[in-house]
């Protein structure tokens, strides 16, 4: 699937979704960088975290973003965050800063700052991003524009398979799924909705392997000559 034209994709949706399985296969596919925006998230929520200051504070974070070094790196098993030179790949991915990252989310001169910075790395062509306003904010003209959808009971279902979660944890997490939705949806600053020139593919009754056929097709069209 290699060709001379390297696109931008984007691939947006909500949380538990399968976002990140699917760009991540895809660019291997392409040999693609595959990039996670919400990576980029997690490393400030993490920052934030390891400095003691609040999420809810505007002022702080943005300082805290412009005197950090975030970094997405390529690897085999999807991205690998680097915080001022640290590999915190796994860090990342621990409750705690999953939902530092979904309040920390919501201000908009986060939003602005790290916009700019996935632009950046982007720029190029070659790249399969994912996240929540990847088409309708960070790169309205990519070639390629996906929104992945399902049911939200199906999503908070896969989830906890994902991790394993039974019981009080399963509950929990279940809770703090439905509370990222609902903000991710009405955050003032790109709200998650699907762009008006997007597909948008419901993976409710679909599976992994039917969802990336999907997906390559329609890189297939924007290759075709």
């Amino acid at each position: 699937m290699n060709d001379q034209r390297k696109l931008i994709i984007a691939i947006d949706g909500p949380a538990g979704v399968g976002k990140s399985t699917i760009a991540s296969r895809l660019a291997r596919k392409l040999g693609y960088a595959n990039l996670e925006s919400g990576a980029m998230y997690r490393a400030l929520a993490l920052k934030a975290i390891e400095c003691d200051v609040s999420f809810d504070d505007e002022a702080a974070l943005i300082k805290l973003a412009h005197d950090s070094r975030i970094l997405l790196e390529p690897a085999s098993n999807g991205t690998r965050v680097l915080l001022d030179g640290k590999d915190v790949s796994q860090r990342v991915r621990e409750t705690d800063v999953t939902a530092g990252a979904s309040r920390v989310s919501v201000h908009p001169q986060v939003r602005q700052w790290m916009v700019a910075r996935q632009q950046e790395l982007g720029a190029g062509g070659g790249v399969v991003m994912e996240g929540r306003d990847i088409g309708t904010k960070v790169f309205p003209h990519a070639d390629v524009k996906i929104f992945l959808d399902a049911d939200p009971v199906v999503r908070e279902q896969r989830r906890l398979q994902q991790h394993n979660l039974r019981g009080t944890a399963a509950k929990a997490t279940a809770a703090e799924l439905r509370e990222r939705d609902h903000r991710d949806r009405t955050r003032a600053a790109s709200p998650l909705a699907p762009a008006d020139d997007a597909t948008i593919i419901d993976s409710t009754s679909l599976t992994e392997e039917e969802v990336l056929r999907r997906v390559e097709e329609l890189v297939q069209q924007k290759l075709a000559p």
